[in-house]
């Protein structure tokens, strides 16, 4: 069912920084992947639209990601991910367009909500069964 066009990154079981490490400077700041990111936000909400995973076309870095999504509408969008939030840079897959000035949204499901309506939808109902999932769980 779901739809990736990357790999997921591979990491290893050492992760433990050594102390000459170059990343010593880093110590107790929270340091995140972008990539990492962008991948579970795609698994959190690929369920409610009809395409989304993350671009192997545009870089991803430590500080920025780029997400494919295709709503149920149909619409394509280009969201850029960073410590801001996420936004749309454009209105096709792989794209960035310099002179959209779209807002940050703090979460996709904020963004999403914003750009499509049969989103909400899926999304709501969703919540609704799990809702009604726990109270026959609690009785």
């Amino acid at each position: 069912r779901m739809e990736t066009d990357c790999n997921p990154v591979e990491l290893p079981n050492n992760m433990g920084f050594e102390e000459d490490s170059d990343y010593r400077d880093f110590e107790g700041t929270d340091v995140k992947d972008m990539r990492l990111e962008a991948e579970a936000v795609v698994n959190d909400v690929l369920f409610a639209v009809s395409n989304m995973f993350v671009s192997k076309t545009l870089p991803c870095a430590e500080d920025v990601a780029y997400i494919n999504v295709e709503t149920r509408e149909r619409n394509r969008y280009c969201l850029e991910l960073t410590e801001a939030g996420l936004r749309v840079v454009a209105y096709d897959f792989d794209q960035t367009d310099d002179r959209l000035q779209t807002p940050y949204h703090e979460t996709v499901y904020s963004l999403l909500d914003s750009l499509s309506p049969a989103y909400r939808e899926v999304f709501g109902n969703a919540l609704l069964q799990r809702l009604e999932a726990l109270k026959k769980d609690s009785q």
